[in-house]
């Protein structure tokens, strides 16, 4: 009898320390919603990209113009800003629902070890970007947002770790196959989000 006790104040002192040291706010809604975003975002830079009968992602044939660009960047924009401001709300909801603290010092690491390799990622794309090097930015935000999920997610929920590197390995073949860009983009930031938020909120958050 003492033994289980034993070994049931050990189970929850494990616990304990597993939510002190991890950032559990995180809402798999928010996944969910941030797919969806970028499934609207891509098919609305198709749609810009992409005016005629030309072939899904062949860059060869699509000229790129400056307004282009920039409306690229507005719809980019418009989903990270939507997809944040989600995240934000919903883990801030589930933050107050379990009585805890959004900004803690588990929330701070998760924060700086995400934002180390995705800002570095940010500037090595806008290099590209700048030297006119298109047909690798898709695969490189792949790459560099599946790192900064792997990166951060020891300060998180490990499902978060899944995502990345299933995001990593989308971003190699997006390389490999550098004419579908766009396609790849959308199943990674789009359909992998809603996969992965779909699971981790029937997992987490449902109850």
């Amino acid at each position: 009898m003492e033994t289980k006790d034993y070994l049931k104040d050990i189970t929850e002192i494990k616990n304990m320390m597993d939510r002190s040291s991890r950032f559990i706010s995180l809402s798999g809604l928010s996944g969910v919603l941030a797919g969806i975003y970028c499934l609207i975002g891509a098919a609305m830079a198709y749609n810009t990209i992409y005016t005629d009968s030309t072939s899904l992602g062949n860059y060869t044939t699509v000229l790129v113009t400056p307004e282009m660009i920039t409306r690229l960047f507005l719809i980019a924009f418009m989903v990270i800003v939507l997809s944040i401001a989600t995240g934000i709300g919903l883990s801030i909801r589930k933050a107050k629902k379990s009585n805890e603290t959004l900004w803690n010092s588990s929330s701070r690491r998760l924060v700086i070890n995400f934002a180390i390799p995705l800002m570095t990622g940010g500037f090595f794309i806008m290099f590209l970007i700048e030297k006119e090097i298109l047909v690798l930015v898709a695969p490189l935000t792949l790459l560099f947002y599946g790192l900064a999920c792997v990166n951060a997610s020891k300060y998180t929920l490990g499902d978060v770790r899944y995502l990345g590197i299933t995001l990593i390995v989308l971003g190699l073949l997006s390389t490999w196959f550098l004419g579908y860009g766009l396609l790849f983009w959308a199943i990674g930031f789009g359909v992998c989000h809603i996969l992965y938020g779909g699971i981790m909120y029937f997992k987490y958050d449902r109850d």
